[in-house]
């Protein structure tokens, strides 16, 4: 939900009425993963995507029908199903799909979750999809302030409620105390690993496999990238980064190249000498690094930083033999083989790519696949699962 969350806030402020359906549970090689949504509004306007086309104007006429009946609706889709057939679903896949109406009275805690979401703000939505339990129903689980105290929205309400642990906001319910505080602490543990998916509990919270199937969705802060150079190479990974949902930052010490005329789409621009940027910022297992300043006063004092940092991906651009001149300056600054391994440099895969829009797309490519474990093969040369 987050690609269409400003989208559906418009809506939501304008009071058009609209349902979102959104994909809770996929088999096989399902075309979207769970969270992909769609909303769809009474006048007919649609957001966003469930299938990339294979079943959306089957949802589409599901969410016209549970906007009129006020009721949420379960819907699997399936190739061996005819339904499923006559909507387009042949890509061999499965997916499950909660239709649910976005109003006061099924979804009260909207706005809050479109204000954290577009805050960029942690927050988790569990909801039931089977059990004893009509669909539906919400319980929202966001992280507070460092010491649990109350704090506000931003939606400008007051956080918290009386049911929450202590650092965590809780609001809605699943209609049981117990299984409330016992999801609350399921939806903690996936929003900070920023997992979505389906959990089972029992009717009273009970952990084991069976009674309730919950749905449970993370929206984590979009992942950071971070890129070292105000090349025209980095205004090409910079638009490709935002494009594929990054916080994008471009650092570079010479305010002569980092302007916002030559970026003036990235979250953030900094003049500043790159390993000290990087010393004043924390660094997580998802961040991806990309250093395209390919000059060693730069270079070498920022990748001894950047090697020891938990970062998902760190590379590097410049020739073989650049790198060779590198990772020889690295070994004199004492930075372990092990953590040398780590830099993929030269940087990018191999596509035979000239422009730096090419070379962008050369280095993304090499993300998404170390991201997702593809080969970077050509998928007509292998026989591994399209989707893995």
């Amino acid at each position: 939900m987050r690609d269409i969350a400003e989208s559906i806030a418009v809506w939501q402020a304008a009071g058009v009425r609209f349902a979102v359906a959104t994909v809770v549970r996929t088999w096989r090689s399902a075309p979207r993963r769970p969270g992909a949504a769609m909303a769809v509004a009474e006048n007919g306007e649609v957001y966003g995507s469930v299938s990339g086309g294979c079943v959306e104007g089957a949802v589409y006429e599901v969410a016209r029908e549970v906007l009129d009946s006020g009721e949420a609706a379960l819907r699997t889709y399936g190739v061996s199903d005819d339904e499923a057939l006559e909507a387009g679903l042949t890509c061999g896949g499965t997916v499950e799909i909660l239709v649910r109406p976005a109003d006061d009275a099924h979804f009260p805690e909207l706005p809050y979750v479109l204000g954290r979401i577009t805050a960029e703000r942690p927050v988790a939505v569990a909801s039931i999809l089977s059990g004893d339990l009509p669909p539906g129903g919400n319980l929202v689980v966001a992280p507070d302030t460092p010491d649990g105290s109350p704090s506000s929205s931003p939606d400008g309400s007051p956080g918290g409620s009386p049911g929450g642990s202590p650092g965590v906001m809780v609001r809605g319910t699943l209609g049981d105390g117990r299984l409330d505080g016992a999801i609350t602490e399921q939806a903690r543990g996936m929003l900070a690993q920023g997992r979505t998916g389906v959990v089972r509990v029992g009717r009273h919270g009970e952990r084991r496999m069976d009674g309730l199937a919950v749905f449970v969705q993370s929206f984590a802060p979009p992942p950071r990238m971070l890129v070292f150079g105000a090349i025209d190479f980095a205004g090409a990974v910079a638009r490709m980064g935002k494009f594929l949902g990054y916080h994008v930052t471009v650092c570079d010490a010479r305010p002569v190249f980092a302007t916002r005329k030559r970026f003036p789409d990235v979250d953030e621009l900094v003049v500043q000498w790159p390993h000290r940027y990087l010393d004043e910022h924390p660094v997580d297992g998802s961040t991806v690094i990309c250093v395209l300043t390919h000059d060693p006063k730069f270079d070498i004092p920022l990748l001894a930083r950047a090697l020891r940092t938990p970062a998902r991906y760190i590379g590097a651009m410049g020739s073989r033999r650049t790198h060779e001149e590198r990772l020889a300056r690295l070994r004199e600054d004492g930075v372990p083989e092990s953590a040398l391994a780590r830099l993929s440099a030269p940087i990018g895969l191999d596509l035979g790519g000239r422009t730096p829009e090419e070379t962008a797309v050369s280095i993304m490519a090499e993300i998404i696949a170390l991201r997702w474990g593809g080969t970077g093969e050509r998928l007509t040369r292998t026989e591994l699962p399209i989707h893995h």
